[in-house]
């Protein structure tokens, strides 16, 4: 393990324009001259105060982090056909292996966009490894700072701990870790996996709620420059930071302002919003949300433990689902229609909650024309498909699709809205 500092300083320069007024009279018993018109004084423009809040990067604020075709070349000499920044985002969710021992190690080997709330990818392709082929960077968006952080400390934590571990055979990581600079923590190296005959080289920097991971597989011995890799990426989150400050400094964020809802409405006019679904709120205990359905709407207990309840809607048009935090009765997440894009029921849209114009059977290219700057999520293992369009306070609005959004014909088959700052986080060791 490597670990080395870099230092960076900004200056910034400010002037102010003072303006004089000179009046003149004469004694004389002559005429008396006349004087030009006194300027007005100009206004002095103060400028605003920095913006001091959280570092939480939304949507398209996310391609800030992603480097340039030359700079991954830079990284991965082999690296041809570099893809611009893209809102797609394959999750495989497949489970994971023998644990490590250390078990704080198998940090290393998580999915780390799990449990992210969007993200931008960057792709490329390596012709001269047909073994593997490809590599990616990968920008992902949390919650919020403190999901960010945790996510990065164990990350960290497995980069000083595990040069040499135990999976299902001896693994190394020989990892470059420079100092943090400007709230910007960053870190890379190559994983040799002898036993799995898997090899390849990862670099991570995080600032803010955004971790950044570039991957690259890769056959045979072979040297990546870990220290410059983890220093560019480091920069390049600095600079990203600095710029949301500054893009918040001059336009500070608004939060969205949530819709009312009255109980004794009928569900087609509840809407949607960062609170909730009409009158059932994220936050409330479960028991509270239910009473709050109205007195004919039909309650399902869940159908395992830690899953949602299920409030039907009288005459059977449709349902609510609500899903309480893990092992907790606080109301996390509350969707309209179904969750699961393979849930070949599909509910009455005219009779149930709506996002703004949006609902049930409406296409996902609407929701995605009416909330721009989302990620479309593809879960490989369980087949689910959804857009999902994020708030700076950590609120989640998943579009579910019944087949993959970019498929011609998709389909709204559930409209969810989640607190994801009560997610529970993968936790190693």
């Amino acid at each position: 393990m490597t670990v080395f500092t870099t230092w960076r300083a900004r200056m910034m320069l400010a002037s102010i324009g003072i303006g004089a007024l000179v009046a003149l009279s004469a004694c004389a018993p002559t005429p008396q001259a006349s004087s030009s018109p006194s300027p007005s004084p100009s206004p002095s423009t103060a400028s605003p105060e920095p913006y001091a809040g959280p570092i939480v990067f939304v949507g398209d604020e996310l391609d800030a982090f992603a480097l340039t075709p030359e700079e991954i070349v830079g990284i991965v000499p082999e690296a041809t056909d570099v893809g611009d920044p893209s809102p797609v985002l394959e999750q495989v969710s497949d489970g994971g292996s023998l644990p490590a021992d250390p078990p704080i190690c198998d940090a290393l080997y998580a999915e780390q966009s799990l449990g992210s709330v969007g993200a931008r990818t960057v792709e490329w392709q390596v012709p001269t490894d047909p073994a593997n082929g490809s590599g990616r960077m990968t920008i992902m968006q949390f919650a919020d700072e403190a999901q960010a952080e945790g996510r990065m400390d164990q990350l960290l934590q497995a980069a000083e701990q595990c040069a040499e571990f135990a999976k299902e055979g001896t693994i190394t990581f020989d990892a470059a870790i420079p100092e943090s600079s400007e709230d910007v923590r960053a870190f890379a190296g190559s994983l040799v996996d002898a036993g799995l005959d898997w090899r390849s080289f990862d670099a991570f920097a995080s600032t803010g709620n955004v971790i950044v991971q570039l991957w690259q597989p890769f056959s045979g011995d072979r040297d990546f420059d870990a220290e410059a890799a983890a220093l560019l990426l480091q920069t390049r989150a600095g600079e990203a930071r600095s710029g949301l400050i500054d893009e918040l400094t001059e336009n500070p964020p608004v939060a969205e302002t949530d819709p009312s809802g009255d109980p004794g409405a009928v569900w087609s006019e509840w809407q949607i919003g960062v609170g909730g679904v009409g009158p059932l709120r994220l936050g409330d205990s479960v028991d509270a949300a239910l009473a709050k359905a109205g007195e004919d709407a039909q309650v399902m207990e869940p159908e395992y433990d830690g899953g949602p309840w299920r409030l039907v809607a009288p005459g059977g048009a449709g349902s609510i689902l609500v899903q309480p935090v893990e092992a907790d009765d606080a109301v996390w997440s509350i969707t309209v229609g179904s969750d699961r894009s393979l849930d070949e029921s599909v509910d009455d849209g005219a009779a149930l909650p709506h996002r703004g114009d949006i609902r049930l059977g409406a296409p996902v290219a609407d929701a995605m024309a009416a909330y721009p700057g989302g990620t479309i999520v593809d879960v490989v293992a369980a087949g689910d498909d959804f857009y999902a369009v994020t708030t700076r306070d950590g609120q989640v609005f998943r579009f579910q699709a019944d087949r993959d959004v970019a498929e011609e014909g998709s389909m709204i088959v559930g409209i969810t809205v989640e607190d994801a700052t009560a997610r529970t986080p993968l936790v190693f060791g």
